[in-house]
């Protein structure tokens, strides 16, 4: 939260940052469908970043940039942590995999999914960021060991046949005060 608190928005203070509730919600409900290990060591990139004056949240918004705001994101790469062609590769291949399940989701949940980002990159615009692109620039951001250890998560996942959209969603659901994502589907 103190580095989404501190985030400098081009056009001024987001509306987002004065809602916590909402940011302790949609966090927790990612977070709770990690283990321990992999929480830890995101917790440990976030702790790095606080030591070395650098604000984890601005970095995904940058990376975000490359998709939104082309121009200016030429202006900022420079002095975003650099990652190798082998990781990038990485990162596409979890977030075909994300993607996918998202999708899934939003076919069987419409009106949660509706409440939700739009799914894929070629919907974005310049206010408007993208479940794939926000995914994007916030793997960009893990630490090494964090980024690997997200991969064996996602893959793990894969193999026990487990959709982390829906995962992630239930979570929300829950802690908006539905029993499921099935009871918030059908009240929404």
């Amino acid at each position: 939260w103190k580095q989404f608190d501190r985030v400098k928005n081009e056009g001024g203070r987001a509306s987002c940052q004065d809602d916590f509730e909402t940011f302790a919600i949609m966090r927790k409900s990612q977070y709770l469908t990690w283990n321990e290990e992999l929480l830890s060591s995101y917790y440990r990139d976030l702790l790095l970043a606080e030591q070395n004056g650098w604000n984890l949240i601005m970095e995904k918004y940058a990376r975000m940039m490359q998709s939104t705001a082309p121009e200016k994101y030429e202006k900022l790469a420079p002095t975003l942590p650099v990652r190798t062609k082998e990781r990038e590769q990485i990162t596409e291949e979890i977030i075909k995999i994300q993607v996918a399940w998202m999708e899934q989701f939003s076919e069987k949940f419409p009106k949660m999914a509706g409440n939700a980002r739009s799914i894929h990159t070629y919907e974005d615009t310049a206010y408007h960021t993208s479940y794939e692109t926000y995914l994007r620039g916030e793997l960009g951001t893990y630490g090494e060991e964090t980024f690997v250890l997200y991969g064996r998560f996602i893959a793990g996942l894969l193999k026990e046949e487990k959709n982390l959209a829906y995962e992630t969603m239930r979570n929300t659901a829950i802690l908006y005060g539905y029993k499921s994502v099935e009871e918030a589907e059908d009240k929404l």
